[in-house]
């Protein structure tokens, strides 16, 4: 899997921002794409259960409003709101942490159907630790996954997207998603060598190194 690493970074707008979540303080990390395909395309390829282990993870359960849902070997959670074809709230339960995502879908003025992705966390140990990266740099990797499988219209193969993230090219593309995040981390107010440090941490992470070195 070959492609051009600057050009797939730059398709993603990142964004932190502070957030309030039952009264407590949080933080959100934001991503938004525009696809080459229509918003009733990729409101189906979000939602439908049978399309989503095409591109992303095997679900199960209830899928809709007040239902509970479960991605094998990851999150689960409820579903707390479903406006077709322009909003998707889910609870994002996984490990013991509880955060809460939202998706919402747009038609671009400029062609194609935006995706705006925004989850949201309590601040806690893990976020001081990894900063935004820790979701960030997951969500990078879902949303490439899902332009290839839009683009093409074929099964994304989990074993050889695996095998391609602990590539030389797929490391590097984490490493950029990482630093990324670091600069939108910046951005809303980070202090500079503590995001670069939690980016650095992140990286590691994911590209399978030990990230207290």
């Amino acid at each position: 899997m070959k492609f051009d690493i600057t050009s797939q970074l730059g398709l993603v707008h990142r964004a932190v921002v502070d957030r309030e979540r039952d009264g407590k303080p949080a933080r959100a990390v934001v991503a938004s794409r525009t696809y080459d395909t229509d918003i009733e395309d990729l409101w189906d390829a979000l939602t439908r259960p049978e399309r989503i282990p095409r591109w992303f993870l095997p679900i199960s359960g209830e899928l809709r409003l007040g239902g509970r849902y479960q991605l094998q070997g990851n999150a689960g959670g409820e579903i707390t709101r479903c406006e077709p074809p322009h909003l998707l709230s889910v609870t994002w339960e996984f490990g013991g942490d509880v955060s809460w995502l939202e998706v919402r879908l747009s038609t671009d003025p400029n062609g194609g159907a935006r995706l705006e992705l925004e989850h949201t966390a309590h601040i806690n140990e893990h976020w001081g630790k990894f900063g935004p990266g820790a979701v960030g740099v997951g969500w990078d990797l879902t949303l490439f996954g899902l332009g290839l499988h839009l683009a093409t219209g074929a099964d994304n193969d989990p074993q050889a997207f695996m095998a391609w993230t602990m590539s030389d090219e797929g490391k590097q593309f984490m490493r950029s998603c990482s630093a990324a995040w670091g600069r939108a981390d910046i951005v809303a107010g980070a202090d500079e060598a503590d995001a670069t440090a939690s980016a650095g941490r992140t990286a590691a992470f994911y590209c399978g190194e030990d990230p207290t070195s």
